[in-house]
């Protein structure tokens, strides 16, 4: 069995191909940088050349920027909703006894502050939602057509290859600075912002355990336990034995994006997936990042 996998360089790509491999499954990875083929998912010629060549018994479509700014739009326009127009489109035409797993987001939903599933209406909230609803439609459009296509509407996930300009990797990699002297304090936002902190591996495992049944197309992948800023904060330092208290600076004035973003997890929960890396677990992994 092979599985093509678009933005196979960035943290999901990792440890997909890593699962897919525990499961016999080879994966074929496909890039715009890294070892992988190179290839960039918003070139239609590219994507079908791909498809027809390998006819793939699976295909992922991971590749995004995943930064929300408005400056992004365009770029994850052609990324996400091209990208998947691309896909499915040769998908139908060149190979379509492929299964096709399509990336969704906590961040497409209304958010009330209350656990989200997949059965919860959109919101544009921002571009990056935008672009992830329109990929969505598309989804849904060509399911309508007869293709097996599945959305996983996945919510924060970390690892230690995590990109630094996320919160997680930016507050480990701080704290371990901290602790050798090379910088003496961690400037944050607002820590009492809640989100869920999932290993990446145990989201790549929600993937396959998704694609691989043919009873729900959607789910939202995530581990539904909430955990703030501040409880990822405590746990960094206690890993080398340091008081928070006497590091950390709050920006006075900080404006989080939301004030909690955190997954009702019960359809993907009952097709038998689960995680299997605690957060404190998941802070050692992070704290020393020779474990991958």
């Amino acid at each position: 069995m092979k599985a093509l996998i678009f933005g196979a360089n960035g943290q999901d790509g990792f440890y997909l191909a890593q699962s897919c491999r525990k499961r016999n499954i080879e994966p074929i990875g496909v890039s715009r940088s890294g070892n992988w083929l190179k290839g960039d998912v918003a070139c239609y010629e590219q994507v079908e050349t791909l498809i027809r060549h390998y006819d793939p018994d699976f295909i992922f479509h991971l590749a995004a920027n995943s930064s929300t700014s408005h400056e992004a739009l365009w770029e994850n326009h052609q990324t996400i909703c091209t990208g998947t127009l691309n896909v499915l489109e040769a998908v139908k035409l060149y190979s379509p006894r492929s299964k096709v797993f399509i990336t969704g987001s906590g961040l497409q939903f209304v958010n009330n502050g209350t656990p989200i599933s997949e059965k919860d209406p959109f919101l544009t909230s921002n571009a990056y939602a935008l672009n992830r609803i329109q990929s969505t439609y598309a989804a849904r459009y060509y399911r309508s057509l007869g293709l097996e296509v599945y959305v996983g509407y996945l919510f924060h996930h970390e690892s230690p290859i995590r990109k630094s300009h996320h919160v997680s990797k930016k507050i480990t990699s701080t704290v371990q600075k901290i602790a050798t002297g090379e910088l003496s304090f961690l400037e944050i936002g607002d820590i009492r912002v809640t989100k869920e902190w999932t290993f990446a591996g145990d989201i790549a495992e929600g993937m396959l355990t998704l694609i691989n049944q043919n009873d729900v197309y959607e789910a939202v992948i995530g581990s539904g336990f909430p955990y703030s800023i501040q409880d990822w904060l405590e746990l960094c330092f206690d890993y080398v034995e340091l008081d928070w208290k006497k590091y950390v600076v709050c920006r006075e004035g900080f404006r989080p994006e939301y004030p909690y973003l955190v997954s009702n997890p019960e359809t993907i929960f009952s097709l038998g997936w689960s995680c299997s890396v605690d957060l404190k677990t998941l802070v050692g992994l992070m704290m020393d990042s020779s474990q991958i």
